[in-house]
């Protein structure tokens, strides 16, 4: 049994003509993910420290919002993965299926298309977008990475959604 978790990184800002790699969170792309990940502390029992991220400033970001929230205490390594600075979502399948097979619970934040199309290529369940700052649990029946097939979700939660 293997389990994703993908966050799309909190709503970022445009202004100042900042290069795409380079743009930072808007105060409510912070609070949105602080709730989302609050929300998740409180109904999760995952406690994977397994953390995959973009290089992209505002996913970074977001990540680091996560860390210092749900990971409390605890010493976190996040790996950067350059692939994971991905729009259409090709390049984060392939990543997740390259992932060594004693990663059985894996956080992965980054982008859009390619989160939602990642989970709606690997999910039972049609989302029409995940939001910034959303969260998706995806759970698959399988031992291996590489016979990555679709799973079935398991959680997901949207900013808008929570108090």
């Amino acid at each position: 049994m293997k389990k994703i978790v993908v966050v799309r990184h909190g709503k970022s800002s445009w202004k100042g003509g900042v290069e795409d790699l380079f743009r930072s969170l808007k105060p409510v792309g912070y609070g949105n993910t602080v709730k989302v990940c609050r929300n998740f502390l409180e109904m999760s029992d995952i406690s994977s420290q397994n953390i995959f991220c973009s290089p992209a400033k505002r996913t970074l970001e977001t990540c680091n919002i996560f860390v210092n929230n749900f990971f409390k205490n605890v010493d976190v390594e996040i790996q950067i993965i350059e692939d994971l600075y991905d729009f259409d979502g090709q390049k984060l399948s392939n990543f997740i299926k390259s992932l060594t097979d004693d990663l059985d619970t894996v956080f992965i934040f980054g982008h859009n298309n390619a989160i939602n199309n990642f989970v709606n290529t690997y999910g039972d369940v049609y989302i029409e977008n995940v939001p910034t700052s959303g969260l998706v649990v995806l759970e698959f029946d399988i031992n291996n990475w590489s016979e990555l097939k679709s799973g079935y979700l398991k959680l997901k939660l949207f900013p808008k959604a929570l108090k």
